[in-house]
């Protein structure tokens, strides 16, 4: 995937594309926008030494130093989006904000280190009934450091401390529990982050997979119902490119999700079967046998999302107490 260039956008805003290093995504789309105390940034991008340069270089592109910058919003934690947040932190000042579900997810991560982390993960895939061939290797998880513990929290509806104009924060969760999409009401704009994406969809994971009281896809579908009410002119999302008309994408993806869901249905019968044997069923956008192991850790979490969605509207449930997880048509 080409990587574009840093782009002025008018408004007092611009798009300064950060790599994202061997990843199939390329890059997440950083925006700058102004205000008379410095710009805000939405998202940070990927801690590496070549996504720093990118971003140090591509605000400079436009006469935006780092050492300048008020404010850092992340739509949510996942390391392409808040990895250099600390960074900018330590070279301007600026303040870090975010969900305030996703900041109690970091100061997590920060308690139990990578160990914890690490062996975490290792009993989630052995109740879904994971092979052991399936448990060995570190998950990307356990290479990358946690984000920084932010400044500041958010919650749903507040303004971002962002002088002369008006950012909302709009909480959105499933693809995290805290993802937050941001209106720029004095510019009818909204900044998705990976919430609503012009050509892909997020990945909707129940992790660890059995997760009691917490259903994701629910979540999701809600928050897309949510933003797909929302009249606005442009979509800024966090990957691929700038797109109008959010409530047709935000409905196709709804779409998307239903059809999975019953795809799902489909493989579930009175006869109990294993999270795992269930998502190694599901036609994925590679074969099975040939999914990497962190690729089939993520379509498992994706596999039991589906699972509590169709828990919750009563269609199936789980048979029995005992490891590995095993469902049935309700």
């Amino acid at each position: 995937m080409q990587q574009p260039e840093p782009e002025d956008l008018g408004g007092g805003l611009w798009s300064v594309p950060v790599p994202i290093p061997d990843n199939p995504l390329a890059y997440t789309l950083v925006y700058a926008v102004e205000s008379p105390r410095g710009p805000v940034l939405i998202d940070a991008g990927w801690q590496h030494e070549d996504a720093w340069a990118a971003l140090r270089d591509g605000l400079g592109t436009f006469g935006i130093n780092v050492a300048d910058v008020h404010g850092v919003v992340v739509t949510h934690f996942h390391p392409d989006h808040s990895g250099l947040a600390g960074r900018v932190r330590e070279e301007s000042g600026a303040w870090i904000a975010m969900h305030h579900a996703d900041a109690d997810i970091v100061r997590l991560f920060h308690q139990v280190g990578q160990g914890g982390r690490r062996a975490f993960e290792l009993t989630a895939l052995r109740r879904a009934g994971a092979a052991e061939s399936d448990l060995a290797g570190p998950s990307q998880q356990n290479r990358v450091s946690p984000p920084a513990i932010p400044d500041r929290e958010l919650s749903d509806g507040d303004l971002v401390d962002l002088p002369g104009r008006r950012l909302r924060a709009i909480w959105t969760p499933g693809h995290s529990p805290g993802h937050i999409c941001l209106h720029l009401e004095d510019g009818d704009r909204i900044f998705t982050g990976d919430h609503v994406l012009p050509r892909i969809t997020p990945h909707i994971g129940l992790y660890p997979y059995d997760t009691p009281d917490v259903d994701p896809l629910s979540d999701f579908l809600g928050s897309l119902d949510k933003v797909s009410a929302m009249t606005v002119d442009e979509v800024l999302p966090a990957h691929q490119y700038r797109f109008h008309g959010l409530s047709p994408r935000a409905r196709e993806i709804i779409e998307h999700h239903e059809e999975r869901l019953a795809e799902v249905t489909g493989l579930l019968s009175s006869s109990p079967v294993t999270l795992w044997d269930l998502t190694a069923g599901l036609h994925w956008r590679h074969p099975w046998a040939d999914m990497a192991q962190q690729a089939r850790r993520m379509a498992a979490a994706e596999a039991a999302a589906h699972i509590r969605t169709l828990e919750t509207r009563g269609v199936a449930r789980r048979d029995g107490a005992d490891d590995p997880l095993r469902y049935v048509l309700r």
